[in-house]
């Protein structure tokens, strides 16, 4: 066991430089891509599970895994993003960068009703390059946040069809906020604002799997809302020509903020009485109501302010999924699943940086197993509806709604992910 240990370790120091995020069928920024075979089911996957990221999804579920089991993988994601201006008529994209996120899971099932696992993923995540010339560069060029969740977690059959799981989250974060400055009034060039920070915080995950009969099991799992202190600096590239009482205006200075990272509920029922077609149908609630805003306090005034702050006011949301699994043989199994999410954000505080909508997102795949070996491989497309910025937000520098840079007008975004694992069974 010590062995199984210390080669899972060195699997987690191989796989974290890796672990770049996009959020991808989560609504705001959470990520969902915590495995393949999970991906080609719509994440449908909260009832029921054959492999090790049912750390993530339903702690519980481990109970049901056998031995030993360390799972790698990884999502292949390529974002495509786009704005057409209400003023110009024309359309920006954003870069469309090529992103991997990835997982390492490991279980141990010690006895009939104890099992242990960890699991290193990503819960949460953005990324979003818009550039330095788009019609939008005074509310952002770059958006870049990066979570690292590290999970042990333990499962306990306490009756004959009833088991509980649960874990810790040790959460990891860093960040990074970009944008232009119009320096235009002055008759100087656009100057650059960077903050940079990273931080961390713990929280905790709950799960419980119920069979009340031999061809249905109910699964519902929680995690917890994570508040995450970020300790970070703000840095300002001016133009040469700068005057000093503009040097002034933007110092390098040490800052932070706060960000609390939602609660989470997953509950679905699965059903194999059709065998070999199973399916699971699940509903997943987050609390994004306590991300009322972004406030970063500044050791040092920036342009008069030791503070900036961005009211966001953003609201619960549901999304519901259905995943579908057919055992060809003992090697090959066929997936498919359907996903539609809402989205936390109002209009009234819609804007570039996270251009979210609702989802809909379409899902294949196949799982092949050959003796101690599982291969999973899966499609997905997502598609978020089409959405139209109509608001006051600008680039905040006056107080008055300024709608040439306001970036008012439609945003387009939809996503191809890859999702491939391995699982090796001891």
């Amino acid at each position: 066991m010590q062995k199984r240990l210390l080669e899972g370790v060195l699997i987690i120091c191989l796989c974290m430089p890796f672990l770049i995020i996009s959020n991808a069928y989560g609504s705001g920024f959470a990520v969902y891509t915590q495995g393949a075979s999970s991906l080609g089911q719509g994440a449908a996957t909260i009832a029921h599970s054959d492999d090790p990221s049912a750390i993530f999804f339903n702690p519980a579920l481990m109970s049901k895994l056998e031995g030993t089991q360390i799972e790698i993988g990884t999502t292949l994601i390529f974002p495509s993003r786009e704005f057409k201006s209400d003023i110009t008529g024309e359309t920006s994209k954003a870069e469309n960068d090529i992103l991997y996120p990835s997982t390492f899971f490991i279980t141990h099932k010690f006895n009939d009703r104890i099992s242990a696992g960890l699991g290193v993923f990503n819960p949460f995540g953005l990324r979003n390059k818009w550039g330095r010339d788009w019609e939008g560069r005074y509310i952002t060029t770059n958006a870049d946040m990066q979570t690292f969740n590290i999970n042990p977690a333990v499962s306990y059959q306490i009756l004959p069809h009833v088991f509980i799981g649960a874990g810790l989250d040790f959460l990891l974060l860093n960040t990074t906020l970009e944008k232009q400055i119009n320096l235009s009034p002055f008759g100087l060039s656009d100057a650059s604002q960077k903050f940079k920070g990273d931080g961390n915080a713990i929280g905790y995950n709950l799960g419980i799997l119920v069979e009340p009969h031999k061809n249905i099991s109910i699964g519902a799992s929680y995690r917890s809302e994570i508040k995450v202190g970020i300790d970070g600096r703000a840095t300002f590239d001016l133009p040469d020509a700068a005057p000093a009482f503009i040097s002034g205006l933007f110092p390098k200075t040490s800052g932070n903020a706060d960000i609390t990272l939602p609660q989470q509920v997953h509950a679905g029922i699965y059903y194999k009485g059709f065998y070999p077609l199973t399916f699971e149908v699940a509903l997943r609630w987050e609390g994004w109501s306590s991300y009322d805003e972004l406030k970063i306090k500044f050791d040092k005034a920036v342009a008069g302010n030791l503070a900036y702050i961005e009211n966001k006011d953003w609201r619960d949301t549901y999304s519901v999924n259905i995943g579908a699994r057919y055992q060809l043989n003992e090697t090959f199994a066929l997936l498919a699943g359907y996903l539609y999410g809402g989205n936390p954000i109002p209009d009234k505080a819609f804007e570039p940086t996270i251009p979210d909508a609702n989802t809909h997102l379409f899902c294949v795949g196949t799982d092949v197993k050959y003796k101690q070996i599982r291969f999973d491989l899966s499609y997905a497309y997502q598609k978020l509806q089409n959405r139209n910025k109509n608001n006051s937000i600008d680039d905040n520098q006056d107080g008055i709604f300024n709608p040439a840079t306001s970036v008012n007008g439609e945003y387009n975004t939809h996503m191809h992910m890859i999702g491939i694992n391995l699982t090796y069974q001891f």
